[in-house]
């Protein structure tokens, strides 16, 4: 079993250009894009969240029920559900606004216990940034740690919701020992500062980043690099690409039996060109297609 813990939202999708372009909403946020995409490829998946009661949090659920996700750690509440509001330009790049205040999944709490059989747990995004529910979600990426689960870490960074770049800089150095698996894209990496070696030597056991249509590279502890390009593809938009890499990561990870922190950081060449391979294959279908819609296990074949 593979948690996903973090937030469900509606990302508000332009329909055109300009800033009064009609809107379509669509189901998102980074780990329930994640677990979607963990769903359709066949690992079992459970999703760890809070959601609203209304009718956007029921659409959500639906749709992870549909894909094959547990639910049975999802809280709910009377809240509404976040929206995020999507501008895309013409590379097909997206960035967002948030309507957060007062919604649901800012009020999660830690769960007594996790599904029976979790061998890794992954985390990300806004969940991370919002308080109260963002020190919940770090309290429990600790406590997966100190149980010797697999823990991946993609932060995803939304630069308009953190208030404090400094501290939340600070707080993203503090939660590395506790990483398996850092995993973010090159605007990420840039944001953050640091470069790969020093995230390495505070604990994860790989470093992989995201460089749009230019492919995936993976940094490991013995000091190795491994590159794969981007798959072509016309893009239509990029909007659940990098949460797509993450599922396919992990997914391959767990059919390699390869789901602990000593087990990544032994992947040789040839398992490194595979992982990335089949994840940048994964992550081009998804930009093929409009909104974050990842792929199904049968649209990719073998790692």
């Amino acid at each position: 079993m593979i948690v996903v813990a973090g937030e469900a939202l509606i990302d508000l999708v332009p329909q055109g250009s300009g800033a009064l372009a009609g809107l379509q909403p669509t189901l998102g946020g980074g780990p329930y894009n994640t677990a979607v995409a963990l769903g359709r490829l066949g690992s079992p998946t459970a999703f760890c969240s809070r959601t609203s009661r209304d009718a956007f949090g029921e659409a959500l659920l639906s749709r992870l029920r549909e894909s094959g996700v547990d639910l049975s750690f999802v809280q709910r509440g009377a809240e509404p559900t976040t929206l995020a509001v999507a501008t895309i330009d013409e590379n097909g790049s997206a960035a967002y606004s948030f309507y957060v205040d007062g919604t649901a999944d800012r009020l999660f709490s830690v769960p007594a216990t996790l599904p029976t059989g979790t061998r890794a747990v992954s985390f990300g995004t806004c969940s991370l940034i919002l308080e109260p529910g963002a020190s919940a979600y770090e309290e429990l990426m600790r406590a997966a740690a100190a149980q010797g689960l697999f823990t991946a870490l993609d932060p995803n960074i939304r630069p308009g919701l953190i208030p404090d770049a400094d501290a939340y800089r600070a707080r993203f150095k503090s939660w590395l020992p506790s990483v398996s698996l850092l995993k973010l894209s090159e605007e990420d990496a840039e944001w953050l500062g640091g470069t790969p070696r020093e995230w390495l030597s505070a604990g994860p056991s790989a470093v992989v980043i995201t460089q749009g249509g230019d492919g995936l590279t993976a940094f490991t502890q013995n000091g190795a690099v491994y590159s794969v390009p981007g798959e072509e593809v016309d893009v239509v938009d990029t909007i659940g690409a990098g949460d797509t890499v993450n599922a396919a990561l992990l997914h391959a990870l767990s059919a390699r039996d390869s789901l602990s922190p000593a087990a990544l950081a032994g992947l040789g060449a040839d398992s490194w060109q595979q992982l990335l391979r089949f994840a940048a294959r994964a992550a081009a279908i998804t930009c093929s297609r409009a909104g974050a819609e990842p792929p199904y296990a049968s649209e990719l074949g073998d790692f």
